[in-house]
């Protein structure tokens, strides 16, 4: 067992939650296009643009209660299609509207659905506008989006003007007035939008909240993470990724195309748009090998792909700094050869986490005073047990069951569907979605000065400074179905 200190970070906003203390926002303040530099489009620039009269901020707002949440799902291919049964799984939920451009496909999951003894839902498809006529309906309350990425923001949209809550793959959008727009939207129509970042609900992401909140590494200094995962096989095939969309980033644009599978948690960790920020971003780029070698030695001559040229840099490296002098380490490469990692690596001044490393179960390793003295890395597996976050001591095993991604995906989708259900603040909102993808077109920004800093924007509008509940929620029961 640990020795936990005596103050901690529970224990404080526990405080603050039990006396009202917590302050809600402070109210003052097609074809797939290249990324660009915030501001490129002529809408925004890094800094924070005004609040419309008569917006309010989204923070701490609830979701209304929901008896049964009805889904509807824009994309079905290979994402689209394993969350939707995930969805259909989930008690007290129905998946009761689904689409996807290829028209054959929501046939072919709306069949799945009705053999595993679900109601069939609508089915939309055909064309690339069949979402619009979808979000007319009403027996949706949350919207489900999968489609490639130069899609999330248009229809991330047009489902929040339509009245739905949203949940948007990674990212919600790739440009920074984007996620502006975004924003507004939701405080607008009074509608959340949360990005779907399923490794948030990790079990060692998660347990390696409650340590960080706990006290477990004294004062949390910086954190690493990642998304390294080498796609190379899955980008060059010609039925994985429809129409080659992903890989045809890679000839797009130079950009973390998206880091928050590693930065997420470790942002959660940290407390950002809950008492801290993150302010600046330095942008470093390896040269782009790693795809046209590949191609060179697997794919045959005559490809499409033999047209194309590899502009993204196979390691992308994001430096953040936050307002509390933290610092992040978030990195992206999927087009070199390694084994699949997330990184999850936290540090603090009692000592420090690492994912990815450990040789039992739990693939991670640790090192905390006072329970450790001589410099020897110890297992996981005692801290897991001890600080598991209660979704997954309830839903662990249904998650096994029905989850992909070890369970994360399922465990995404029950709390989510609690929430609503429940009528409570999201784990995630569209503050902390903007904040955490960010990174994809500031990335870009700083790569184009050189990797000089650029400033991120507080979404929040200077909100960040309340403390306030997430990802680290207190237990609560699914009401029953």
């Amino acid at each position: 067992m640990s020795e936990v200190p005596a103050v901690s970070r529970r224990s404080v906003l526990g405080g603050a939650v039990a006396t009202g203390a917590i302050a809600i926002g402070l109210g003052a303040a097609g074809s797939a296009p290249a990324l660009a530099a915030p501001g490129a489009s002529g809408a925004v620039t890094a800094s924070e643009p005004r609040r419309i009269a008569g917006q309010t901020s989204m923070i701490n707002v609830p979701y209304e209660v929901h008896r049964t949440v009805r889904v509807a799902v824009i994309g079905l291919g290979n994402r689209g299609n394993g969350m939707t049964q995930g969805w259909s799984a989930v008690p007290g939920c129905q998946v009761t509207a689904i689409c996807d451009i290829r028209a054959d496909r929501a046939k072919r999951v709306a069949d799945d659905l009705v053999k595993a003894g679900k109601p069939r839902p609508a089915e939309f498809g055909g064309s690339a506008d069949s979402y619009a006529e979808m979000l007319k309906r009403d027996d949706i309350d949350l919207v489900y989006i999968a489609t490639p990425w130069e899609f999330h923001y248009q229809q991330g949209k047009a489902a929040l003007l339509a009245g739905k809550h949203v949940i948007v793959e990674v990212p919600i959008a790739t440009q920074l007035d984007e996620l502006w727009d975004l924003v507004d939207t939701c405080e607008r129509t009074r509608r959340h939008l949360m990005l779907a970042e399923n490794c948030s609900y990790g079990r060692n992401e998660l347990a390696m909240l409650k340590m960080a909140h706990e006290g477990v590494f004294g004062d949390v200094t910086n954190g690493h993470g990642g998304y390294l995962h080498d796609l190379r096989a899955l980008l060059f095939s010609d039925t994985y990724y429809t129409d080659s969309w992903r890989r045809l980033w890679h000839t797009r644009s130079v950009a973390s195309f998206y880091p928050m599978h590693g930065l997420a948690p470790i942002a959660a960790a940290m407390d950002i748009n809950r008492g801290d920020r993150m302010t600046t971003l330095r942008a470093t780029a390896t040269a782009p090998k790693g795809l046209a070698d590949y191609r060179e030695r697997f794919v045959p001559k005559g490809h499409p792909s033999w047209k194309e040229t590899y502009i993204n840099g196979d390691l992308v490296t994001c430096m953040i700094e936050t307002a509390n002098g933290r610092t992040i380490r978030a990195e992206h490469n999927v087009s070199e050869p390694r084994p699949y990692s997330r990184i999850n690596s936290l540090a603090g001044s009692r000592g420090l986490f690492e994912d990815y490393v450990g040789a039992s179960s739990t693939g991670a390793r640790v090192y905390f005073e006072p329970d450790h003295s001589d410099d020897s890395w110890r297992d996981f597996e005692s801290y897991r047990k001890e600080f598991d976050h209660w979704l997954w001591k309830k839903i662990g095993d249904d998650a096994a069951n029905n989850g992909g991604h070890g369970g994360m995906d399922y465990v995404l989708q029950w709390r989510t569907v609690q929430l609503m259900r429940a009528g409570l603040v999201p784990d995630i909102d569209v503050y902390d979605s903007a904040a955490w993808c960010s990174p994809v077109p500031l990335s870009v920004m700083s790569l184009e000065k050189d990797g000089k800093p650029v400033p991120i924007p507080d979404f929040t509008r200077g909100a960040w400074v309340n403390l306030r509940l997430g990802l680290d929620s207190r237990v609560i029961e699914m009401p029953p179905a």
